[in-house]
């Protein structure tokens, strides 16, 4: 491909390159609390927390950290949903000189203990609803600090909790009473160089086995500049008074860390929290809220959302200005859909380790089918994907290789992974696309076996690791089928052990017990033998062109 031949197709207001500040992640919220102070930066069903407020209560909180023992370059996880404490703790740690882990708190005990060994995490926050997973893991892994909270101690008019009504553990904290037990709001003299790690992101990888992407603060910082001005030529006409934004994505994800918390410092906006996604619930948080000028989602919820009978109703168009989609491919009629309802659409391509920017189609200017452009400052090349050295031909698949201010550090205490994937800057994505004569991107095939079902990557690995712990399985593989909901959804093929027998209710209440609720598959079929190459490996490939010709 012929560099930067895509620029020509940027928005008018958007620049093909930028200048990154060299702050830290977190002084973008002394920035917005300065300018907007008494704006609302949360909104939790009906209560606010000012950016002064939040400014104030992270800066507590940072020293009160500090003073607990927590020093630069210690690793802190968040396991909480999406609610004011998220974003405090966020900043807190960061201001302390901490690195944040992101942290489902939907996963397993098994899939959380290998996040906190593989980072020698030493504390951590979380909320009441994950203290069942959490409780064991703290003395298994022998956390120093573990602070809790209760989404409904920042809403105004609820009973607030406490350690005791919590029981908490003997040298436990609560988010509240640490927050409160501290009044020094000094920023903390801690010194900050952009190559600095400030989040460790964890994705699957080759091996599907977790691995957590290090995100430096530049990285962090350059996402946000660039997402904001590629924003611009739609947020211009909204004044930063008036800007706000639905966070439904979970901030545990990189796309919510990103879109929601990210966008929100960037313009200081609005944050209308969703702790977790309800279709009715957003339906009527959209026709109360009369501008919403940013709504960050994934294909499965704009499904839902622009499918269901209320949509037309509530007149959406005339609520929404910019709809975001990443995660998965968006449907054609979908998309034609939302532009007849006028309103704008940006669909686009990134990863973990590229804290979620990369690819993006120009708001203004979109192809449909295709991810976009790469946007400002980012060199993509296309690649063979059996050498991952030549670039292919004009018009060819090939593998996307990205470089740019984004891409990840390295992987954390794992310099194999780095070395496989990362090489003089360059990220081998194991996205296969094919670019057209304007330089827009669209993808063909997946160099992995990567399953991306509402938006969340799962890695049949990981699955299949599972399947085979059940006593009566013999073989086992997991794909990935297509779904008009989810974008795919996950089918399991298992060979039982001789003389036994199993159903399918029975492999999947055993996978429930081992892995996060949306990578249990939702099928299961039985059959005598799975098919292998000539070099003794499963057909995973076989299976899937198998689904997708019943589909036809």
């Amino acid at each position: 491909m012929e560099a930067k031949l895509w620029c020509r197709f940027y928005d008018r207001n958007v620049p093909p390159t930028l200048r990154y500040p060299r702050y830290p992640v977190q002084q973008m919220l002394h920035i917005s609390a300065a300018m907007l102070p008494h704006k609302a930066a949360t909104h939790l069903y009906g209560s606010e927390l000012t950016f002064r407020q939040l400014r104030d209560q992270t800066l507590r909180l940072a020293n009160a950290l500090i003073r607990l023992g927590v020093k630069k370059g210690d690793r802190i996880g968040l396991a909480m949903l999406n609610c004011p404490q998220f974003i405090i703790a966020y900043f807190a740690v960061l201001s302390a000189g901490g690195i944040v882990v992101n942290m489902n708190p939907l996963y397993t005990h098994d899939e959380l203990k290998g996040m906190m060994e593989n980072t020698g995490m030493t504390g951590i926050f979380t909320f009441d609803g994950a203290l069942p997973l959490i409780r064991p893991l703290a003395k298994e892994v022998g956390l120093k600090y573990v602070v809790v909270t209760k989404i409904s101690d920042y809403m105004d008019g609820a009973a607030r909790s406490s350690a005791k009504s919590l029981d908490l553990e003997e040298g436990w904290f609560h988010f509240s009473q640490l927050v409160d037990g501290s009044a020094d709001t000094r920023i903390p003299r801690i010194a900050f160089s952009p190559d600095d790690p400030a989040l460790i992101q964890f994705t699957g990888g080759t091996t599907g086995l977790p691995k957590g992407a290090v995100l430096t603060h530049g990285n962090i910082v350059a996402a946000l500049c660039q997402s904001g001005a590629w924003g611009e030529s739609i947020n211009q006409y909204v004044p930063f008074e008036r800007r706000q934004a639905i966070a439904a994505i979970p901030f545990f994800h990189v796309y919510g860390n990103t879109g929601c918390i990210g966008w929100s410092m960037l313009n200081a906006g609005t944050l209308i929290l969703m702790p977790r996604f309800d279709l009715d619930e957003l339906l009527g948080l959209i026709a109360r809220t009369p501008e919403i000028t940013y709504f960050p989602s994934v294909p499965t919820m704009i499904t839902a959302m622009l499918n269901h009978p209320k949509a037309e109703q509530i007149r959406i168009g005339e609520h929404l200005r910019l709809l975001g989609s990443g995660g998965a491919p968006m449907p054609l009629e979908l998309i034609l859909k939302i532009q007849d309802m006028g309103i704008f659409f940006s669909e686009g391509w990134g990863m973990s380790e590229t804290m979620s920017s990369g690819i993006s189609n120009p708001i203004m200017n979109p192809k449909v089918g295709s991810i976009g452009v790469p946007q400002m400052d980012f060199d993509v090349k296309l690649v063979d994907p059996e050498n991952g050295a030549e670039e292919v031909r004009p018009g060819e698949p090939g593998e996307i290789v990205i470089k740019g201010p984004t891409v990840m550090k390295e992987y954390w205490n794992n310099p194999v992974e780095t070395a496989a994937q990362l090489k003089d800057g360059w990220l081998s994505t194991g996205d296969i696309a094919r670019a057209d004569e304007d330089g827009y991107l669209s993808i063909v095939d997946r160099k992995k076996d990567m399953i991306i079902a509402g938006g969340f990557n799962i890695y049949p690995r990981e699955v299949d690791e599972v399947l085979y712990q059940h006593p009566k399985v013999a073989e086992a593989v997991a794909v990935g089928i297509p779904d008009p909901y989810r974008g795919e959804t996950i089918k399991a093929f298992i060979v039982l052990k001789a003389g036994q027998q199993a159903t399918e209710k029975e492999v999947l209440e055993f996978c429930r017990q081992k892995l996060a609720a949306y990578k249990v598959p939702k099928l299961v079929e039985f059959r005598n033998a799975i098919p292998k190459s000539t070099s003794g490996k499963i057909a995973r490939k076989m299976f899937r062109d198998e689904e997708m010709a019943k589909k036809k």
